[in-house]
């Protein structure tokens, strides 16, 4: 039998890497390098940046038309099937996603035997709008041999409703492909605010946490590292990383604890406590409770 510190270890590896814009073979090579690094470090999961495979900064749609690929068919996605049968990996990644006429800012979830599923961002920030159709999948959450895994992606984050949403539905571990870019008023001295919120979003809803960032710049716009990975109780495992250099954070982390410890005292749950003969249970989604 596994200790009790060990009934659901998970080593998960967040790849914080520079993507170059519309240049597809060249990112897909660079993240299956990544994921064969982590591998070799012992990863079970891996999480790479937001469209890590075609870069951020449209100029239009037909651009972002042109780059983009329809999953599982696209070579993208076939190249991370590959990969994840090879390593043995469950990967989370930030794909530009085509489907029929619509585009969408997405994640793929892969496993070793092949596509889990997909997430399509429900917040678009910016320019994204120009682009990108708003999420259409909710906030489903994976059942995999890892554990139950949800997905954000950047923005989304800003939204306490997406992370109580998804362990509402049993979610241990919420990956974050993100492209995190600087923030009025932040504080230099402070961490990063993102750095802030999805800590205070673990924390408030008993979740491990694993985002994975960009660097440099594209087009003019900078982008501000600093990946992390966030215990259940909200203070990081791993990271977080710099701001400018392509790194791999590792954290070994036991998902049984998003549930084990979820009890604060013998008195509050943090789910369990909520008021909601006040508010709607599932905040009028729709979508199904989970064993949380």
């Amino acid at each position: 039998m596994p200790k009790q510190d060990e009934e659901a270890a998970v080593t998960v590896a967040v790849i914080q890497m520079e993507p170059r814009f519309g240049e597809t073979a060249h990112n897909v090579a660079r993240t299956v390098a990544f994921m064969e690094e982590a591998a070799d470090k012992g990863a079970q999961l891996v999480v790479l940046p937001e469209l890590c495979n075609t870069g951020y900064v449209f100029r239009n749609r037909a651009e972002a038309r042109t780059l983009a690929e329809e999953i599982p068919e696209g070579a993208t996605t076939k190249a991370w099937m590959e990969a994840a049968a090879r390593l043995g990996l469950h990967i989370v990644a930030g794909i530009t996603e085509r489907s029929g006429e619509n585009l969408f800012n997405s994640a793929v979830i892969i496993g070793p035997n092949g596509l889990i599923g997909r997430y399509r961002k429900m917040h678009l920030w910016g320019d994204e709008a120009l682009y990108f159709t708003p999420g259409d999948l909710g906030f489903p959450v994976f059942d995999t041999p890892l554990g139950r895994i949800g997905c954000h992606i950047c923005y989304d984050c800003w939204f306490p409703e997406s992370f109580r949403l998804a362990a509402l539905q049993g979610a241990e571990i919420m990956c974050v492909p993100t492209n995190w870019v600087p923030i009025p008023g932040q504080d230099p001295k402070r961490e990063a605010m993102a750095n802030i919120i999805v800590m205070g979003a673990a924390h408030s809803n008993s979740v491990f946490v694993a985002a994975a960032d960009r660097v440099g710049t594209e087009r003019g716009q900078p982008f501000i590292g600093q990946s992390l990975v966030v215990s259940h109780t909200g203070w990081p495992v791993a990271g977080p990383a710099s701001a400018d250099k392509e790194e791999i954070l590792i954290a070994r982390v036991n998902l049984a604890d998003a549930r084990r410890k979820r009890n604060w005292n013998a008195f509050n749950q943090v789910l369990r406590d909520r008021r909601t003969d006040a508010y709607d249970e599932m905040l009028g989604s729709g979508q199904r409770p989970g064993w949380y």
